[in-house]
């Protein structure tokens, strides 16, 4: 059994600061800059440019999936965490920076699509390992205001770094000027669109800082085992774990139904500015604008739900959370620039469609922050502490079975909904290429009621 020792508030606060580090990622590269600029702009169509975002995302996921529970067991057998998370920041660092390549128009795609997947599987791995650290940290009680505190601290993080790139570098290719008015520093040319290819280099440098406190003040485990005698261990616990999950309901079913719930998350974050790109033909500008409505709803929301994970438990938060989600799923779905919830407007020029996707994306943001934090804490539940890193391991592999699952589902139907079968217009077989989203929520909805979370007193004060 491993004993949690008292923590400094500089150790608890680099940890935070990892959520802070690692959003500019999300935020940027994955939801409101980078993704709708590679999809309107690198990939030949929007369609295509969906299809291909998926196929590179997938691809990083399934390479997490596949790894991930192996190295949770390795990493609780011998027990620091810090190396793992500083090599896979190494992997994700430079990936992000290598996006700086992806110019408009380009031939070959296939480099910027291996930095994609390259990305999310370092980025994405460095978090499996500091999710680890967190039950050590503070005692059971405060771990859902802990982890909503990160998460709401990662979004400010986020939209932090959206109003840089938004004010000072993604320029207008047609004004040359900034959300701001400002003409982009360090001579971004606009035409090239470099300042949305520099939301890549931005994204590494970001993250190379801020995640230094954490590797410096926040108290790691003891090493236990030599890496030699703790591979086989780790196997061998893992290899346990399995045979065993089946019997332990709740723990089974919290891994099925997260996997499920979030995978959905993630396309809908993964998506949703390509299909604003796309659908309702929002500039890069306008999507920017989206994302900081989206951070600060997503701030609060965190911090609201770690209160409410503190006072109810993580299970009710993360089911209503994905009641509104599921909602918001089906007003994006269902709006384009003459429907909204499929009611036909009666002309292109209203502005409903925009009002319809703000507000969509308000509520996305503040339940999507709330049940990634509460998730985290309904995990601890499931576990003896000496299995955390396994389980964020096994987490980490439910995500990541559908989070390459839901990719190359939305981008098999985007592809089969754009085949000359059914002689769709791009922005409408988009449309319903984002549709698995909806099935992956209900999914997730109907396992939650296997899940139990442990009782526990509130600590006073």
């Amino acid at each position: 059994m491993v004993e949690r020792v008292a923590v400094p508030r500089r150790g608890i606060w680099g940890w935070m600061l990892f959520d802070w580090a690692q959003q500019p990622f999300h935020t940027l590269i994955i939801t409101f800059v980078f993704a709708p600029y590679f999809a309107a702009s690198v990939a030949p169509d929007a369609a295509r440019g969906q299809e291909l975002w998926g196929l590179a995302t997938g691809a990083g996921g399934l390479a997490i999936a596949l790894s991930s529970p192996v190295l949770g067991a390795i990493a609780d057998a011998t027990g620091p965490r810090k190396p793992w998370i500083l090599a896979f920041s190494l992997i994700g660092v430079l990936a992000c920076a290598g996006l700086w390549f992806a110019a408009p128009g380009m031939a070959t795609l296939g480099p910027v699509l291996i930095l994609i997947a390259l990305a999310v599987f370092g980025m994405e791995y460095a978090a499996v390992f500091n999710n680890a650290m967190m039950p050590n940290l503070v005692p059971r009680a405060e771990l859902g205001r802990l982890s909503g505190s990160a998460w709401g601290l990662g979004y400010l993080g986020g939209l932090v770094s959206l109003v840089l790139v938004l004010g000072f570098m993604s320029a207008s290719p047609e004004t040359g000027r900034t959300l701001l008015g400002l003409e982009p520093i360090f001579g971004l040319d606009a035409a090239a669109r470099e300042g949305d290819r520099a939301a890549g280099p931005l994204t590494a440098l970001w993250y190379a800082v801020f995640v230094l406190p954490m590797l410096f003040f926040t108290p790691d485990q003891p090493r236990r085992k030599a890496v030699a005698g703790a591979v086989r261990e780790g196997l061998g616990r893992l290899a346990q774990t399995i045979r065993r999950l089946p019997t332990e309901r709740s723990y089974f079913s919290f891994l099925l139904s997260s996997m499920f719930y979030r995978d959905a998350l993630n396309a809908l974050y993964a998506f949703g500015g390509i299909y604003a790109a796309g659908v309702l033909g929002w500039s890069i500008t306008l999507i920017g604008l989206f994302g900081i409505l989206a951070n600060v709803t997503g701030a609060l929301g965190a911090w609201a739900g770690g209160r409410m994970d503190q006072a109810f438990g993580p299970k009710a938060v993360v089911t209503l959370a994905i009641l509104i989600l599921s909602a918001c799923c089906l007003l994006v779905i269902s709006t384009t620039r003459t429907e909204v919830f499929f009611i036909p407007l009666g002309g292109a020029g209203s502005s409903v469609p925009d009002i319809a996707f703000f507000v969509a994306g308000g509520f996305i943001g503040a339940a999507g922050g709330a049940i990634q934090a509460a998730s985290r804490t309904l995990l601890v539940d499931q576990v003896a502490r000496e299995r955390v890193t396994e389980a964020f391991g096994l987490y980490a592999l439910s995500g990541k079975a559908t989070t390459f699952i839901g990719p190359f589902a939305v981008a098999a139907a985007t592809a089969y909904f754009s085949s000359a079968a059914f002689s769709l217009a791009p922005e409408d077989a988009q449309r319903l290429g984002v549709t698995p989203i909806l099935v992956l929520f209900a999914v997730g909805l109907a396992l939650l009621p296997f899940v139990s979370s442990r009782q526990y007193q509130v600590a006073p004060g």
